[in-house]
């Protein structure tokens, strides 16, 4: 039987192979040209992080490239367990998609607004009468989801998906992105042409509040216009800590959750103007292009999934296989949209863990 010190060498060296894996997807998708493709993937398995859906759709293709798996695209991912659940069981010999998979510990404290005063709770350990208790993210460990084609048994149901003609848009889309306009406090206007917003086919106006669309384009345009108006209202602002200041990466991340919202629907996303990574990604101070794809491909994951998350349209599916819901502590009290959380051990991370295991924190 391993010992404690054996076990986390084992986990370290592969949270080592897990960083490399992410580090040379990343590196493939700065130095190509298929950021679009990425994010269409992205779309279809918005309920994994950025860095998780890159892990996914590295190891796939690999997987197909020997022949393990017959499809070049997985269709819906989940853990050994998982689809045990659902009746189904993986195949000999399918090895899983390694993945980081949060951990989280417990903490307690007697005076909650002092910072100083939370202490972490063991593994059994129940706090103190009148203690508070918050969960917080501390670490990651690898995991392993299994895609369908490497299982067996029950039947996958497979719901409607959405089928568009060209130039229409998807039922009830402008409305739902509308309402999630005026929530946020901004008018939206239709008005007749470019002329009168500047030759644009949108326009968002922070000081007035307004968001405006043009009405001459066909409806699918209209309305993802209105989702890269949307992008903006939420990621872009004056107030907002969050965004970045750099001109030309904002309107990719509009662009791109605009793209990934249209991609839900079954939109046709081949008129989606992004530019060429290494030309948007290059000019941050500060920031590698790696590092800056990876915040950006998170930003837009993460608002692309909370717009979905509350629309009332026919999407396509988000990764999970239908069916299954993630029966954890973030999905019983927040948004379904996160990955399986993990009860952690009282032992910390040790050291060199930890150090390797910051920038997939930051990014779950």
């Amino acid at each position: 039987m391993a010992t404690a010190d054996e076990a986390i060498a084992a986990r370290d060296a592969k949270l080592d192979a897990l960083h490399d894996k992410l580090a040379t997807a990343v590196e493939q998708l700065v130095s190509g040209s298929d950021w679009r493709q990425a994010l269409e993937f992205a779309a279809r398995f918005r309920a994994r992080s950025f860095n998780n859906t890159l892990l996914i759709w590295a190891q796939h293709q690999s997987a197909f490239e020997v022949g393990r798996v017959s499809e070049p695209m997985p269709s819906y991912v989940a853990g050994f367990k998982q689809w045990q659940s659902l009746g189904r069981q993986v195949s000999k010999g399918q090895s899983g998609y390694m993945i980081f998979a949060p951990v989280t510990g417990r903490f307690a404290s007697a005076t909650p607004s002092v910072a100083e005063s939370w202490r972490r709770l063991g593994r059994f350990e129940r706090p103190k009468p009148g203690e508070a208790v918050r969960s917080r993210l501390v670490g990651v460990r690898p995991t392993y989801v299994w895609d369908a084609s490497q299982t067996a048994g029950d039947p996958i149901p497979e719901p409607p998906r959405p089928h568009l003609l060209e130039g229409e848009a998807p039922a009830r889309l402008w409305d739902g992105l509308a309402a999630r306009v005026e929530a946020e406090g901004f008018a939206v206007l239709r008005v007749p042409h470019e002329g009168m917003i500047h030759g644009a086919n949108g326009v968002t106006d922070f000081a007035a509040r307004t968001v405006a669309v043009r009405e001459n384009m066909d409806p699918a345009a209209q309305v993802k216009t209105l989702a890269h108006e949307l992008a903006h209202v939420l990621l872009h602002g004056p107030d907002n800590a969050d965004a970045t200041g750099h001109r030309g990466i904002g309107e990719v991340e509009a662009e791109s959750v605009a793209l990934m919202i249209g991609a839900a629907h079954g939109m046709d996303t081949s008129s989606y103007t992004i530019p060429y990574v290494t030309g948007w990604a290059s000019n941050v101070d500060g920031r590698s292009p790696v590092e800056v794809v990876q915040a950006t491909g998170e930003r837009v994951r993460k608002t692309a999934a909370t717009i979905l998350d509350n629309l009332d349209t026919a999407q396509i599916g988000n990764g999970d296989p239908p069916g299954h819901i993630r029966d954890t502590p973030a999905t019983r009290t927040s948004s379904p949209l996160r990955e399986p959380v993990v009860e952690s051990a009282s032992d910390p991370l040790t050291e060199s863990s930890q150090r390797r295991s910051s920038a997939a924190v930051r990014s779950l």
